[in-house]
């Protein structure tokens, strides 16, 4: 078969296509052929050498893919072959099949297509634990969402949203922000206009959660506008970017990393918190129990993905080189033929 294998970190030219041998499924495991595989920003962190979670090289890039069971090993009996499903795991979905634990596999949602499917696992995960798990969104609560256009960003307005709360988004673009006033929010600002946050200020008074994507002065002015009580769960820093060959940036990514001002916290009865969505795979039981009621609340609202384009299979690295342009509003995709 196919594959992404990394044999080497670097510029997007890195990504090439490999001949591999076809994996072969062993017990608890399930051969799945993949029909599209989601991109996400830690794989392209992961190309440069940048993710602290990617696993020794060389190895197969990607977390997420929907497919169709091919094959199952001994001792699957949750599973059927033919059966169209999800994949989520740490690696190995840059592939045209991969064969994977039968916990890290799940039945696609029956009225999204393979395409929408393909785009959700990922993004609303961790979305959900954000919001939901670690924040403990309510409805009604005053929610800002930086770097809402993007794949996370688009999952956690939808969801905020459907929940019954005022939703705030941020975006780096005028077009950004027009379609993030398609998603229903309350109100969507240019965090690149000088006067954004106090614009913001003026429209919303103050904010209970903040689901933080950028990092730098995003981060630092979205903590000034918590409400008492309120709660900001970090999941990336878009805005920051470390070249590792460039002594020069890292003073930058020092600089504009989110530090946790205590006292500032003690003072406003306020938390900041953090979330990982990979290290829950180490503990597939609770994986399953989010995922469920993720499922579950987005076929009771009819919740479908932003997908923002799509590539073929041999075109992985213009892919990364999209996303990195900053151009992508929701998710991008790789069709495997």
């Amino acid at each position: 078969m196919k594959a992404y294998v990394l044999n080497k970190t670097g510029k997007s030219k890195v990504l090439t296509l490999s001949d591999v041998p076809d994996p072969v499924p062993k017990k608890n495991e399930v051969l799945v052929h993949i029909r599209y595989i989601g991109i996400n920003y830690a794989e392209i962190l992961s190309r440069k050498g940048l993710y602290s979670w990617a696993p020794e090289r060389p190895y197969i890039l990607g977390m997420e893919a929907a497919g169709i069971i091919e094959k199952l090993g001994e001792g699957v009996d949750s599973l059927q072959i033919g059966q169209k499903v999800l994949v989520t795991t740490q690696y190995g979905c840059y592939a045209e099949k991969i064969a994977v634990a039968q916990e890290f596999v799940t039945p696609v949602i029956d009225y999204l297509s393979m395409e929408e499917n393909a785009a959700f696992i990922v993004n609303y995960l961790t979305a959900w634990v954000a919001l939901f798990s670690l924040a403990k969104v309510q409805p009604a609560e005053k929610v800002l969402v930086t770097s809402a256009a993007g794949g996370v960003g688009t999952a956690a307005v939808q969801l905020a949203v459907k929940h019954g709360c005022r939703v705030y988004g941020l975006a780096g673009s005028r077009e950004k922000v027009e379609f993030i006033q398609s998603l229903g929010v309350t109100g969507a600002f240019n965090y690149r206009d000088t006067d954004c946050f106090k614009q913001l200020k003026q429209e919303c008074t103050g904010i209970d959660v903040v689901l933080e994507l950028v990092g730098g002065t995003v981060f630092k002015e979205s903590f000034r506008l918590l409400n008492p009580f309120g709660r900001l769960a970090i999941v990336g820093f878009s805005g920051i970017h470390l070249k590792k060959w460039n002594p020069f940036s890292w003073m930058k990514v020092y600089r504009d990393l989110p530090r946790i001002p205590v006292l500032k916290m003690l003072k406003k009865s306020v938390s900041v918190m953090a979330t990982h969505l990979g290290y829950l795979t180490k503990n597939p039981q609770q994986l399953r129990s989010i995922l469920d009621e993720l499922k579950k609340f987005s076929m009771e609202n009819r919740i479908k993905p932003v997908i923002a384009k799509e590539f073929s299979f041999e075109q992985a690295a213009q892919a990364h080189d999209y996303i990195e342009s900053r151009k992508n509003i929701g998710k991008v995709l790789l069709k495997v033929n």
